[in-house]
């Protein structure tokens, strides 16, 4: 779990635009963030097995 005080940071209009960083909704991970989905790679993989994320299946061959 990120620290509150960095989730507010990140919410914070930038000086400028390029400082802008994006983390995960769910749990405020700044790494391993899906833009198309807007949440880290953790986030999505649970939710991904749990059935809660529309069109996406796991994979078995």
């Amino acid at each position: 779990m990120a620290k509150t005080a960095l989730i507010m940071k990140s919410q914070r209009q930038p000086k400028f635009s390029t400082r802008a960083y994006s983390r995960c909704k769910l749990c405020g991970r700044p790494r391993g963030y899906l833009r198309k989905f807007e949440m880290c790679r953790l986030c999505f993989r649970e939710l991904a097995l749990k059935g809660e994320v529309p069109g996406i299946v796991k994979a078995s061959w």
